[in-house]
């Protein structure tokens, strides 16, 4: 038994300096880990328990419209409701920024927007039965 217990010190000390090392190396881990990292991508969707897009923000590249002038790129970011309808839109381009908030599912003109276009800004509201509202100033 006497012989064993210079190994069984030795042990211990061993174990325990593995011990200590593996918290220190832990502990390190866990600061390296507390900078929240960028996340970097062409588009993010956020989707809810079923798989439905709720909320996208994307670089759309720029188009030609149907009238010939053609728009710049645009960041986009959409809210959509759980019947897929794009509630809130939120866009910005090198020429013009806008918001908007669409009515519920069911209605097509029920809306208000808010833009500014180059030198110029408008806020239009309208309603399901058509009456409209537009200011400018």
């Amino acid at each position: 038994m006497k012989k064993l217990q210079p190994v069984l010190v030795t042990l211990t000390i061993v174990n325990l300096a593995l011990l200590v090392f593996l918290l220190l190396s832990n502990a390190r881990l866990a600061a390296a880990d507390s900078a929240a990292p960028v996340l970097r991508g062409r588009a993010l969707e956020i989707v809810d328990d079923q798989g439905r897009v709720r909320a996208s923000l994307a670089v759309l590249p720029p188009t030609v419209q149907a009238n010939g002038e053609t728009s710049s790129e645009t960041v986009l970011l959409r809210l959509i409701t759980e019947r897929g309808r794009p509630s809130v839109k939120i866009a910005a381009s090198e020429q013009s920024a806008g918001l908007s908030f669409a009515g519920p599912t069911g209605t097509r003109d029920t809306y208000v927007i808010l833009q500014s276009d180059g030198r110029a800004s408008s806020m239009k509201l309208r309603n399901e039965d058509g009456r409209e509202l537009v200011f400018k100033p």
